[in-house]
């Protein structure tokens, strides 16, 4: 299969022409965005939409029922989806299908627009197949998001499932971080099809702490309290947690009744790095703050989903994230135990024909091990 990203695109990008990677994010999220349109009702229009859409889906789309995967009463035509912080505002929210993707985490967002960090705050560490960003949740809000997913589809369901992904705002006390939350669940719970408390970045200041049970619980609790229609709840949880804090969060999740557990975010370790220097600002790496994302979290974020898997004998569905690039790494945690996975960092550097790539290997993989579909992989080292 021919993939002009590998051939054109890649070696463009991560040249030595140092184009910026949060700008270069900007045109793709605008590109994708109008990719996505909605194909207009008549005219010459309409023909060429419908021409670029199904060249899209010929490309980079990969559909087989032996991919299929149904959880918390959702259908996925594929387990393969993007992560939060791709689109946080939800601007290609239309493309995602058309990428291949069988959902897309939308966010993260906040209660309050806010600008984020101070730039330069998004790194690629070439070596490493790997991402350093401190972005700081910049988004421009709930109640934006929520007026553009309202135009987005305001007759029917997007193509597939769709979740997003809620943080805490910056200027929020951690003491009020409960009411933050429910702001932000309130405005967007129509629009989403499942829902993430993030608290789990480590580019804003405190939020990490808010992983401790004492304050996670009021939440989770003032969130299933708006709950009405039970959509699925999730938490999104650190690699760096030490396994009795993981244990914590999981007997928590399942206290509350949550949907699932998303493994993981980024990392702040710093061993085992290739990239000493970081060639963007001169600074050793361990000086950067920011958190790790792509190749360098695979080994931590599938040993944490095994553990989870482990602890509650598969019955929390998990969202495996961190360091997926290959149908290989994609494998390795549905044999741990991940029933749904998602991409990020893997998609950056493999280009827009990785899903379909990956996609393909897995059913390889059903071949090779004689099983039917990929429900009966979920979890299969453990056994």
């Amino acid at each position: 299969m021919t993939d002009p990203y590998r051939q054109f695109v890649r070696p463009l990008i991560f040249s030595g022409l140092k184009l910026d990677p949060e700008s270069l994010h900007g045109t793709v999220i605008a590109t994708l965005a109008w990719l996505g349109q909605p194909i207009p009702a008549n005219g010459l229009g309409k023909t060429w939409a419908e021409q670029r859409q199904r060249w899209l889906r010929q490309q980079l789309c990969c559909e087989h029922p032996r991919l299929r995967q149904t959880c918390w009463g959702l259908t996925f035509a594929n387990p393969l989806g993007l992560a939060a912080g791709f689109d946080k505002d939800g601007e290609a929210a239309l493309a995602w299908p058309l990428m291949g993707f069988g959902f897309a985490e939308l966010g993260t967002v906040t209660r309050l627009a806010q600008p984020g960090n101070p730039k330069p705050r998004l790194f690629r560490l070439v070596e490493d197949n790997a991402a350093l960003n401190r972005m700081g949740f910049n988004n421009q809000g709930a109640a934006a998001l929520a007026q553009r997913l309202a135009t987005h589809w305001p007759d029917q369901r997007p193509a597939i499932p769709v979740g997003i992904n809620l943080g805490k705002s910056k200027l929020t006390e951690l003491a009020d971080a409960a009411a933050d939350y429910r702001f932000s669940f309130q405005q967007l719970y129509p629009y989403g099809d499942y829902f993430v408390v993030n608290v789990s970045s480590p580019n804003t200041s405190g939020l990490r702490s808010l992983q401790a049970t004492d304050q996670l619980a009021p939440i989770l609790a003032a969130l299933q309290q708006e709950n009405t229609a039970a959509k699925p709840l999730l938490v999104k949880i650190a690699p760096d947690l030490a396994w009795a804090d993981i244990d914590a969060v999981v007997d928590l999740a399942q206290a509350h009744g949550l949907a699932g557990i998303i493994a993981t975010n980024t990392t702040i370790a710093r061993e085992g790095l290739k990239t000493q220097v970081l060639p963007q600002t001169g600074n050793p790496i361990d000086q950067e703050a920011g958190g790790i994302s792509g190749a360098p979290l695979r080994q931590r974020s599938t040993a944490v989903i095994h553990h989870i898997y482990h602890r509650t004998q598969g019955t929390l569905p998990i969202v495996g994230v961190g360091g997926i690039f290959t149908a290989e790494d994609a494998w390795e945690k549905i044999t741990a135990g991940a029933t749904l996975l998602q991409v990020y960092t893997g998609w950056i550097y493999e280009g827009p024909w990785m899903v379909k790539r990956l996609l393909k290997g897995l059913l390889a993989k059903l071949d090779e091990h004689q099983l039917s579909d990929l429900s009966e992989a979920v979890g299969l080292s453990h056994r």
